[in-house]
């Protein structure tokens, strides 16, 4: 399909810069096949059913964000996903002044050699010394705000605890599975009057998530893959779930691309360990997930594409020109969504 199907035009006053405070007091919209209504977050323990299983992703965010030097020249690191112990696929600022063999000093001690490039322009780092990369990024890095946000204000202290899902406990994302912000211990609590069961999984996030689509058609772009972990534990009980006439609805498009990725033809979930670059666009046939909850996702964006093919296209277009008009807050520290398409 043609990218520029999935464009809209979105007012910057709509991008949020901060979240709700409490985290549970964000709008959400209600797409229930092709009915669209305003609610809140608070509604979801009598939007779901005691069969329903929400399915949220666990990973925590690490700074992966780094300002540094090779020589004279400032550079800027994103973190994107773990190759070994000590090495890291990064998207670098300023990237051609670094070569192959180049050290970056990214101060605090912490230095960083770069060993090759990808097909894709990400650049394999290995830090130097011998403390846990995990030490380093505590020490040298920052939480690595969405570019949207970053543009428009600087990263602080209250960051590090925002950006960060009450969830978090898997070290490894640089971006966190936005979503899952909206929860609190109220409303958790709230879902487990109302019955709904929950379920976690794992997948850290990449810095790719943000990465534009530069190609004028879907079948001429790649996601950079993303690591995820479903245990055999978790994947028998959302089995039964489903054997048992529930729906999974999975917390985040992270959370999503994982239950798909894991599915087999007939829906079953299976073990799952590895690397993950699925895209989904309109035209995919869903195996395993019966609806998302989500936050409002950039025009053009790889995301975008997902939730319309969940959706349809067209139904998401009337939903998101209604998040316009009623003044919803967008993207990550933005208000949330619960789609659920027709059984």
């Amino acid at each position: 399909m043609k990218v520029d199907l999935f464009d809209f035009e979105l007012p910057q006053d709509r991008i949020a810069l901060r979240p709700c405070k409490p985290r549970d007091a964000a709008r959400m919209l209600l797409v229930d096949g092709d009915a669209i209504s305003d609610a809140k977050v608070l509604d979801l323990p009598r939007l779901l059913g005691p069969d329903d299983v929400l399915v949220f992703n666990d990973t925590k965010v690490i700074p992966a964000q780094l300002e540094g030097r090779r020589g004279e020249a400032k550079v800027g690191a994103t973190l994107h996903k773990r190759e070994g112990l000590r090495s890291w696929w990064a998207f670098m600022r300023n990237a051609k002044r670094v070569r192959d063999g180049d050290t970056v000093d990214f101060g605090q001690g912490v230095t960083a050699t770069a060993l090759r490039r990808d097909d894709q322009g990400a650049i394999l780092l290995e830090f130097g010394g011998d403390e846990p990369v995990e030490l380093l990024l505590e020490r040298a890095g920052t939480m690595p705000l969405p570019p949207y946000i970053a543009s428009k204000r600087g990263t602080d202290a209250q960051d590090r605890e925002d950006y960060q899902t009450m969830f978090a406990k898997e070290e490894g994302a640089v971006a966190a599975p936005t979503a899952s912000l909206h929860f609190t211990d109220r409303l958790i609590s709230m879902l487990d009057e109302a019955g709904v069961q929950r379920e976690t999984l794992t997948l850290h996030v990449g810095a790719g998530t943000f990465l534009p689509v530069k190609a004028d058609d879907t079948n001429d772009h790649k996601l950079h893959s993303e690591w995820g972990r479903i245990d055999q534990a978790t994947a028998d009980r959302l089995n039964m779930a489903l054997a048992k006439g529930g729906r999974l609805i999975a917390v985040g498009t992270t959370a999503l691309r994982l239950l798909e990725s894991a599915a087999d033809e007939d829906g079953t979930i299976q073990l799952f360990e590895g690397d993950t670059d699925i895209f989904i666009t309109p035209g995919y046939r869903f195996r395993a997930v019966g609806g998302l909850m989500t936050n409002f996702h950039l025009p053009k964006s790889t995301l975008f594409m997902l939730v319309s093919a969940l959706m349809g296209l067209e139904t998401m277009k009337r939903a998101y020109g209604h998040a316009i008009d009623a003044q919803y807050r967008f993207y990550s520290y933005g208000d949330g969504s619960l789609l659920l398409p027709p059984r």
